[in-house]
């Protein structure tokens, strides 16, 4: 049996892979595909070892990175998609063997991925790894449908991917931003409301059960119902621990006020600062879609201690695509932490059509939500994005001791000029305050 799948970006420790031998009959392939032999009759023992024959990648993707190398992205071969199931494989310059094995292929229209972050030896301690996950998905009804039925829907379309990162060893899942419902907020319809929930309400219920039972860590973003408050609502985070309780939440610092995204007409800036939330599996931080565009939440998060910080985020490719594959990475660099990027995909079609304000016709979409969710690290390596188009799980392992070690490396804690900064902005704050600028004498006198 033989199964084909295509790799991409194989590289580590800043070297090329070698061409292995026996790779004679597969000279007329592309260059990125590979195969591996199956044992005949043993298609239901993942966790034997494969002996696997490769082609080197030749068109790297990381030609700065020291750190990186892929574990998978694997595309299984229309005619074996009912006999096999995605494997994850760790690629080394020398062997090739499985580090687990998802479920079956949820859909044809799921895209997976996995990746590898490394750190360097080090003698008194030893590796951290964590293996984080990422999924990025199209909301699942139209937004015709009744509200009970989307929410259905859209769980019974999320389920089986948090499965398979579970069955795949996840120890950390991050959703995208208001996961459980349309991201509405350019209409300005209050009837949207119905999809707030209370901390403990029905989606952190129903993750509350997942990461019981794969010992994970789940980030859930939904539209909180403050129900102590004035019935309020926010736009949070559910940090859920591996045992299934509420670790604590966090809640939007920075809510956009450009194009569509109309979102104070539902809620404000949230009021929980920049938490890190200590796991089981190391500490993580939440920093909500537009809060990426604030270098200053970005730093806050950094000085809280975070070692993993994930964006959870709904954006349209005409405002921001441009930034997208920018921000996170420079934040990663900045904090010396790792980032996990996540994105929505899909246009989401309303009833009702809507002006933006800007003098353009009305319309009843929002855009084109790009996907591109990724991984960051603070070494500036970084992951190829999933689809544009398509559902996504991306899957990182990351040994977290590479915070530490680029932190000694770059000492950008040690050179920073902290009570510059802070002085700058308290003088910022004042009502009198003045810029401090200095004035060319000789700017507006004539010759």
């Amino acid at each position: 049996m033989i199964l084909i799948c295509r790799l991409e970006g194989i590289r580590r420790g800043g070297k090329k892979m070698e061409k292995r031998g026996g790779l004679s009959d597969l000279s007329k392939l592309p260059f990125h595909l590979a195969y591996a032999s199956l044992p005949n009759n043993n298609t239901r023992d993942w966790n034997s070892t494969l002996q696997v024959q490769w082609i080197s990648y030749s068109r790297l993707l990381f030609s700065t990175s020291s750190h990186l190398c892929q574990i998978y992205h694997m595309d299984v071969v229309a005619g074996l998609r009912d006999l096999l199931r995605p494997l994850i494989l760790k690629m080394t310059p020398h062997d090739c063997r499985i580090l687990g094995s998802t479920q079956e292929m949820i859909s044809d229209n799921l895209e997976s991925q996995a990746f590898c972050f490394h750190a360097d030896k080090e003698l008194l301690r030893q590796p951290r790894i964590v293996r984080v996950g990422l999924i990025q998905n199209s909301i699942a009804l139209p937004t015709t449908a009744h509200f009970a039925d989307q929410k259905k829907a859209i769980m019974q379309k999320v389920k089986p991917i948090i499965d398979a990162a579970g069955a795949s060893g996840v120890n950390v899942l991050c959703l995208q931003e208001a996961w459980m419902m349309p991201f509405a907020f350019c209409t300005r319809e209050k009837r949207w409301c119905e999809f707030a929930e209370p901390i403990d309400g029905e989606s952190t219920q129903f993750l509350q059960d997942l990461a019981r039972k794969y010992n994970m860590v789940i980030v859930n973003p939904i539209l909180e119902r403050d129900v102590n408050h004035g019935e309020i609502m926010w736009n949070t985070a559910v940090i859920i621990g591996n045992h299934g309780n509420i670790i604590g939440i966090h809640r939007k610092n920075h809510i956009p006020r450009v194009g569509d995204f109309n979102e104070s007409t539902y809620y404000m800036e949230g009021n929980t600062g920049h938490p890190v939330f200590e796991t089981a599996y190391g500490k993580i931080a939440v920093n909500i879609c537009y809060g990426r565009h604030h270098s200053l939440n970005w730093l806050a998060f950094g000085l809280n201690g975070a070692e993993i910080v994930f964006n959870p985020s709904a954006t349209v490719g005409e405002l921001s695509e441009p930034m997208w594959p920018i921000e996170s990475r420079n934040a990663a660099i900045a904090n010396s932490y790792f980032v996990g990027s996540i994105n929505r995909v899909g246009t989401e079609v309303f009833p009702n059509p809507f002006t933006s304000g800007d003098g353009k016709p009305q319309h009843s979409d929002f855009g084109h939500f790009y996907g591109s969710s990724h991984f960051s690290a603070p070494d500036a390596s970084c992951t190829p994005s999933l689809s544009r188009y398509r559902d996504g799980l991306m899957i990182s392992d990351m040994d977290l001791n590479l915070c530490r070690q680029i932190k000694d490396k770059w000492g950008f804690r040690m050179t920073a000029r902290y009570e510059l900064y802070a002085a700058m902005l308290s003088e910022y704050l004042k009502r009198d305050f003045s810029p401090q600028v200095i004035v060319d004498p000789m700017l507006h006198k004539r010759p």
